[in-house]
Formats: C-alpha cells, sequence, structure tokens
C-alpha cells in the first residue's frame, strides 16, 4: 500500500533534518504509478523534491514515455530505473533510459538469479552424478575466486596488523 503524500514528506524531512554528511544521498521511492496514474505520481514526486529528495526511484514504470514525463516535469532530479528480471518494467537498455532521462539504474537481482541457476547446475550434477567434476567449466578457479575477493589484498592487511612491527 502506497504511503500519502504527507507520510512519505514526512519520511523525507526526517531524513532530510537528519543528514549529517551533506554527500548522504536520500532517493524517494514511489509505486504510485501502478495504482494512481502518471500525473499523480509526478504531482507526488514534486512534493517528495520540494521536501528534500535528492533523486527518484520510480517503480513499475511500463512506457519509456513515463520517464520522460518525470524528467521533464522534474528538471536536474536524478532518477532511477529498476530493471529487475520478471518486474513489471521492461528490460529496456541503459541507452534507451538514458535518452528518456534516467541517470541511474539498478539491477537488484541479476547477479544473484545467475549464481542461483549456477549452483543449480552444480547441485544436479552431484546428485546425478556424484561428482562436480562435468560441471568444473562452470566454476571459478581458486586464483579467478580470489581475484573477485582482492584475497591477497586482504591477506596483507591481516599479515600487517599480525606483525610485531
Amino acid at each position: 500500500l502506497e504511503a500519502s503524500v504527507e507520510e512519505m514528506v514526512h519520511r523525507i524531512t526526517a531524513a532530510v533534518d537528519a543528514r549529517r554528511d551533506p554527500s548522504f544521498f536520500i532517493m524517494a521511492r514511489t509505486d504510485a504509478l501502478a495504482s494512481e496514474g502518471l500525473e499523480a505520481s509526478v504531482e507526488r514526486c514534486k512534493h517528495y523534491v520540494a521536501a528534500g529528495a535528492d533523486a527518484l526511484f520510480v517503480e513499475a514504470v511500463t512506457d519509456l514515455q513515463e520517464y520522460k514525463a518525470f524528467s521533464e516535469a522534474l528538471p536536474g532530479v536524478p532518477l532511477l530505473s529498476n530493471l529487475t528480471e520478471f518486474g513489471k518494467t521492461p528490460l529496456w537498455s541503459l541507452d534507451e533510459v538514458s535518452k528518456v532521462g534516467v541517470s541511474m539504474a539498478l539491477y537488484p537481482l541479476s547477479a544473484f538469479r545467475a549464481m542461483s541457476k549456477a549452483a543449480d547446475v552444480v547441485f544436479e550434477t552431484l546428485k546425478e552424478q556424484g561428482s562436480c567434476v562435468p560441471c568444473m567449466d562452470h566454476l571459478h578457479t581458486r586464483e579467478q575466486t580470489y581475484q573477485v575477493i582482492d584475497y591477497h589484498a586482504w591477506e596483507k592487511k591481516l599479515d600487517k596488523f599480525q606483525s610485531s612491527d
């Protein structure tokens, strides 16, 4: 259930009042587009920006022109596009959304979904074949894993803290 405009303005105002670091970025989200329509959602967002929101996260956009309407009504206010697979918003390209005023894109589950599918392959292989050898090409090597997590840099830091110097 979408919070009322007044409640959201109070939340944003509280966040602005609590901000201690001027670089702390406050983004207001609205899900009102699906239930209240474009015009009402744009009006909501004008109140959010007036209350101090630095950017807007407009959920469930189904037409690129909706982003354009927000960017034109709120010039200079950064817009975020939630490009989650299997959501209401189509998986537009970054080029497509940037052309209508979107300055940020969120892919909240893309990597997780890929990892989850890869895990399914490994577990299914283990279940059926009793070994992960047949799916080794789906796995990072030890060194690739170390590169991803920057293991060697962390080891150097740990060594520094454990040294007696």
